[in-house]
């Protein structure tokens, strides 16, 4: 039988045998044409990665992690960054790859990236020299996958990248307002890496070095690839519906044949008791409907879950819901099982999570020999996202939150892979001697979330049995350890090596985790706060709250309690800055009445706020998608989740976070008086915006003629 993903034991990630092209040795850049290839001495590439981002020699770009991982490999590694997709032609400049084309959208999924949850075309674009906009296509997987097809029909395709990942299945697509393909048909990739894909990556790349195709790679953890048909051997759960009766009895095994000789004819269907037992055929597969699995002693190795198929979700947005409620439970690497989803005549196979880096291998990953800045070819020009960046420092990955609307757990799991101390505090090191301009302050030591970094599970048996989707939600788990002193001992080691004046913390902050620690959150405001510290409450109201999975406002009350008690012991004036959503699945506009006047009343007047962005494959995109809450049991009478889908209303929605403006005005009250809440307008302490002035005419409105007989005496201009 053929191995499977969960058969494989785990292979460190470094432990491969150097393919024979070492001997090339490290590139200064990985090159991006023929003339850097000779250069180092190459004739041809083994692997060239195809990315809608200007390529950045940093440990924060997707593409140069992967490819000075492939290069630690042995391989030699080129890039095409940002190409022309009009034509195969700047797909060619590198020369055939020995071995595979690897495509990504870059660090951004190319639809968020090119437009604005107004669907309004972005003029800008962070990952792009000058932040010049348009220099990566629509739906930038498949175009770039097409090209390559194009330009060597016969080189296989791996796909990747957070694009890829988030539409491994079939996924509702805001842009288009329809369920989509999963994008491993529409790409006509060979194959799909999602999540932090190094563990994978390495396995492809080292068998198809072997000799080996990618069609012979079916059970890879963290891959996904089209079948024919599912393999003979297995187990089905199946999951293709939501309104199973009551009482199910097992399912006849259609490939069980009984001679109809044998069987009894009395009328209660029982068997004669002289009847002789006939062999029951081997069936190739079996299957278990989704209510009795439970009840049935499984081989996880050999046991796969049939999800709605791409047809029915299409067409049934509950069933949509369901199949993303199965995948989300089906997250954790230690105990998910194999997912499939039928795509017309094609079967998408999707393989278990890839299991987490350990640390020593995530310090393999971020000390290769990044020369932590733009590659040559660009010149003076600007690349925004890099200018962000260059000087912060990543320190874990995952985000074991599980906020409906975010896709960081989705894309980088629950588990939180962390760094070693020694490894980040080399990095700042390198950062100071190698960064041109440095002034002797670190932008951030984060991630994903500032104060996750060493936060896992006490026991490694709950964790692997463990099938919330949060860690801190609804509360915080009694397993999870929030003891922040790693996380403490580095900020202070960091700010404490020669030439580092400040160390700031610039990553989002899981309030309702720091609040357990008031160590971490002294040192944090006394030492790492430049006047303001960005956090992200989201909302004030419980009824959305709960659709976000995210904690109540009494969490942020508190930490604001200990934020400002610490200012004031360290003898500083700072703030905190508030994030907020609009239009977010479960809002109405009497919640957001409810968020605009707790702004108010809270002094807060945001500048930057969001509305509710439906990224591919999140909960909240489903709900979204189908007004129903995948959070719980999804059937076609559970919860309705109210949405506001129309762009007037959504921006009546974001309307309320800006009360103080004064643009704003006129759509809040009109707002107001649709609500039947007109007491909310006046110019007292309680209410949200002022009244429209009368005019000082007498008559209405209509200037009076002593005042029409000044105007006229007026010179015109």
């Amino acid at each position: 039988m053929t191995q499977t993903a969960t058969d494989q034991q785990v292979r460190p990630l470094f432990s491969y045998p150097r393919y024979w092209a070492e001997c090339f040795g490290t590139a200064p850049y990985l090159p991006m044409s023929r003339a850097e290839m000779d250069a180092l001495g190459w004739d041809s590439c083994d692997i060239i990665l195809v990315t809608g981002d200007a390529y950045v020699d940093h440990p924060s770009f997707g593409m140069a992690v992967i490819g000075r991982m492939l290069e630690a490999q042995g391989f030699r590694v080129g890039i095409i960054a940002q190409p022309d997709w009009k034509s195969a032609h700047p797909f060619k400049v590198l020369g055939k790859p020995n071995l595979f084309f690897g495509v990504t959208a870059g660090n951004m999924d190319s639809m968020i990236n090119g437009y604005t949850a107004d669907l309004r075309i972005r003029t800008d674009d962070a990952y792009t020299p000058d932040g010049v906009a348009g220099k990566r296509p629509d739906r930038a997987v498949i175009v770039y996958s097409q090209r390559c097809r194009e330009a060597y029909y016969d080189t296989p395709i791996v796909i990747g990248g957070i694009e890829a990942s988030l539409r491994r299945i079939a996924q509702y697509d805001y842009w288009s307002d329809k369920v989509r393909k999963s994008v491993l048909i529409d790409s006509n990739a060979d194959i799909l890496l999602y999540g932090n894909a190094e563990r994978a990556l390495v396995e492809v790349a080292q068998q198809i070095a072997a000799g080996h195709s990618i069609a012979e790679m079916t059970h890879i953890r963290g891959t996904a690839v089209l079948l024919d048909a599912v393999p003979e051997g297995w187990t089905e759960i199946d999951s293709t519906r939501i309104d199973w009766p009551s009482k199910i009895d097992a399912m006849p095994n259609p490939y069980e044949y009984k001679d109809p000789e044998t069987q009894s004819c009395a009328t209660d269907g029982s068997a004669a008791t002289n009847e002789t037992p006939v062999p029951e055929t081997v069936s190739p597969i079996r299957i278990i409907p989704m209510p009795l699995h439970r009840k049935n002693d499984l081989d996880k190795k050999t046991t796969y879950i049939r999800l709605p198929s791409y047809n029915k979700v299409k067409n049934d947005p509950a069933l949509y819901a369901h199949a993303s409620r199965v995948l989300h439970q089906e997250s954790n690497p230690h105990n998910a099982h194999v997912l499939v989803q039928k795509h017309d005549t094609k079967e998408i196979w999707i393989n278990q999570p890839p299991i987490p880096l350990e640390t020593d291998e995530m310090d393999g990953v971020f000390d290769l020999p990044y020369q932590r800045r733009p590659h040559p070819s660009y010149g003076d020009a600007k690349i925004p996202a890099y200018d962000m960046i260059k000087t912060s420092v990543n320190i874990m990955r995952g985000c074991f939150g599980g906020c409906t609307f975010c896709s960081i757990t989705e894309h980088e799991g629950r588990i939180i892979q962390s760094r070693s101390e020694e490894s980040i505090l080399r990095e700042i090191e390198q950062i100071r001697d190698q960064v041109p301009g440095f002034t002797g302050t670190i932008s951030d030591l984060g991630g994903p979330t500032a104060n996750m970094y060493r936060l896992n599970c006490k026991s490694e048996k709950i964790q692997k049995n463990c099938r919330r989707l949060s860690c801190v939600y609804p509360t915080i788990c009694q397993h999870l350890d929030t003891d922040h002193k790693h996380t403490t001992a580095l900020y202070r080691k960091a700010r404490m090596i020669p030439g580092i004046k400040r160390v700031a913390i610039a990553s989002g902050l899981r309030y309702d985790l720091a609040i357990r620690d008031p160590e971490y959150v002294e040192e944090l405001v006394t030492h790492h706060v430049g006047g303001y510290l960005k956090i992200a409450p989201e909302h004030s109201e419980e009824n959305t709250l709960s659709k976000m999975m995210k904690p109540s406002i009494g969490s942020y009350d508190a930490f604001k309690e200990m934020f400002d008690r610490f200012s004031k012991k360290a003898g500083k004036v700072q703030y905190l800055i508030p994030y907020f959503i609009a239009a977010h699945p479960g809002t109405d506009n009497e919640d957001m009445l409810n968020l605009g006047l707790w702004l108010k009343k809270n002094k807060f007047r945001p500048d930057q706020v969001q509305t509710f962005y439906p990224s591919p494959m999140a909960l909240a995109t489903a709900m979204y998608h189908s007004g129903k809450n995948p959070l719980k049991k999804v059937t076609y009478k559970s919860e309705r989740v109210s949405i506001v889908r129309e762009i007037e209303q959504r921006r009546i929605q974001k309307a309320f976070l800006r009360y103080h403006d004064e643009k704003n005005w006129p759509l809040l009250r009109q707002a107001l008086k649709d609500m039947g809440r007109e007491d909310m307008i006046g110019d007292a302490p309680h209410q949200l915006v002022p009244a429209e002035k009368k005019s000082a005419s007498p008559s209405g409105g209509r200037p009076t003629a002593k005042f029409a007989a000044k105007r006229m005496q007026k010179p015109r201009r």
